[in-house]
């Protein structure tokens, strides 16, 4: 594996050792495009042409705010929690949604505590009951009694997550088996151009500004929806869809307008993160919520179905950006990508409350955390709302429980504060005394692509550096475990393979108190 000459650089005035953490410009409020976030390929370039490419590909400041966030939650609600449903058909009676005892400030509370930055709500599932007041649709909320029909689940949510500081989230399923019902999903329409918003009756709106967009009739339909959700409920941070097709007769499709949805999203939630069929986030590939051993965030990819992003391996492949992958994905790759792994997975075994069902251990849940959070991946947890309305007790229980474990694993950071030397391929801590480590974490600063290879990690014992453990990449985050707990003064971390200049933000050193 070739090696740069200079593979390492240390930043953020010599990591976290220094006490200083990952530098504030690493996040940067605006979200313009980065021309350099995907960099074409073509069949003509040698792996070293590839290599190259990856590394020069940089992650937009969108990117970096999400990758950051780390822990987020997911919320599936809606019909399916009072019919016992995971896939929901489209014709349910919107009178069966009836969360009497509905408190979402209580969700946050407990996200909070649980240690998540931002929350995502299914706003619309498959069935294609919405949980806000849309005009465009009868399955909602605005059809059941609840509420007198004035009930809004996003509003209130989305109060009541800013209000505890936790970001906001929307999905909105692409599929829609209501809509399906009544003639407009898969309806074989053609592409036209469509005013967004379109004004119905008594529409008293006065749009700032109208959107004409190349879309079917259902992708008008979700053009809409998508209006009103990113305009009438506060900034949006992540916007969630899926690649779900309605269960349809297999003579029919609704190709989905991909390019007109993001460029509606772009415009009214610039600094919103698209996924996981989305140009910004991809879909780690499982539902137990584990990355692969070596993540790449620089992966292949080709462009599909009116300019959505896809993967140009398999989305389950075992290696989806080493340097063999980028060459195996070479005939079919349209474009290498900054393009990250999030990592979903249910604290149930349903995506929906079910009653007989319970929460995930706090052992497995750490263990999860570990092989998302600390394998360069964000972890996306769904913690279903039952049917009154609330994050079962047991459930707000085991998430505060999973954040005080993850807390107790990674504790204070020995190395912070400790005496610090960098040269080319390596950073050296000295912690003043002997100390016990057996968790180490690591960042690259990802403001300059994610470089490194394969690294080690050495402590001297005897007077002589040893390798304590060793891995392949390392990305915004790398968390590594040992075994047993390993005593000494002198950390270094070495890094034997790069596709350029490597620079990290962060070498910690803990002691869990677990």
């Amino acid at each position: 594996m070739a090696v740069s000459r200079r593979v390492f650089v240390a930043t953020a005035a010599v990591l976290a050792a220094t006490g200083v953490s990952r530098p504030a410009s690493a996040a940067p409020a605006a979200a313009a495009e980065d021309p350099r976030s995907r960099i074409p390929v073509s069949p003509d370039d040698t792996e070293a042409d590839l290599v190259r490419k990856a590394s020069q590909v940089r992650p937009t400041a969108r990117h970096i705010a999400w990758q950051r966030l780390e822990r987020t939650a997911f919320l599936h609600f809606g019909v399916n929690t009072f019919t016992g449903l995971e896939w929901g058909t489209g014709d349910e009676d919107p009178d069966v949604f009836q969360p009497a005892g509905l408190d979402t400030d209580q969700w946050a509370r407990a996200l909070r505590d649980g240690g998540f930055r931002l929350a995502i709500l299914t706003v619309k599932h498959h069935d294609g009951f919405v949980l806000h007041q849309s005009r465009y649709t009868d399955h909602s909320v605005a059809s059941s009694s609840w509420q007198g029909g004035q009930g809004d689940v996003l509003r209130s949510f989305a109060d009541s997550m800013r209000r505890h500081g936790i970001k906001v989230g929307v999905y909105i399923s692409p599929a829609d088996e209501n809509q399906y019902l009544h003639g407009v999903y898969a309806n074989g329409s053609a592409r036209t151009g469509h005013t967004i918003p379109t004004l119905v009756d008594g529409d008293d709106r006065t749009p700032p500004r109208t959107y004409t967009l190349p879309a079917t009739d259902y992708g008008a339909h979700m053009l809409n929806q998508l209006y009103e959700v990113l305009t009438e409920y506060g900034p949006i941070d992540e916007v969630w869809f899926d690649g779900a097709q309605g269960r349809i007769p297999p003579d029919k499709v609704e190709k989905y307008d991909w390019d007109s949805w993001y460029t509606l999203v772009r415009s009214l939630a610039p600094d919103a993160a698209i996924a996981v069929s989305g140009p910004d986030v991809r879909w780690v590939g499982n539902e137990g919520g584990l990355a692969r051993e070596d993540e790449w965030s620089v992966v292949p990819v080709r462009e599909k179905d009116y300019g959505r992003t896809d993967y140009a391996l398999n989305y389950d492949a075992p290696d989806m950006g080493s340097r063999a992958a980028l060459v195996k994905a070479q005939p079919v790759a349209d474009f290498l990508q900054w393009w990250p792994a999030e990592c979903d997975v249910s604290i149930r075994d349903g995506w929906f409350y079910h009653p007989d069902q319970q929460p995930k251990s706090v052992e497995q849940l750490t263990d999860i955390y570990f092989r998302s959070v600390g394998r360069n991946s964000v972890l996306l947890l769904n913690i279903p709302p039952d049917t009154d309305g609330l994050l079962p007790a047991v459930d707000v229980v085991r998430l505060r429980e999973f954040r005080e474990r993850v807390d107790r694993e990674l504790p204070e950071d020995l190395a912070r504060g400790g005496r610090t030397t960098a040269s080319p391929g390596r950073v050296t801590v000295d912690l003043g005394r002997e100390r016990e480590v057996d968790r180490i974490r690591l960042a690259e600063d990802i403001r300059y692509g994610q470089q490194v290879e394969s690294f080690v990690v050495e402590a001297q014992r005897d007077g002589a550096w040893t390798e304590v453990i060793g891995a392949g990449t390392i990305g915004a985050s790398r968390i590594l475990l040992l075994a047993v707990p390993v005593r000494a003064r002198r950390w270094r971390v070495r890094v034997t393979g790069s596709r350029a200049e490597a620079r990290l933000v962060e070498f910690g050193l803990y002691r869990s108190r677990v």
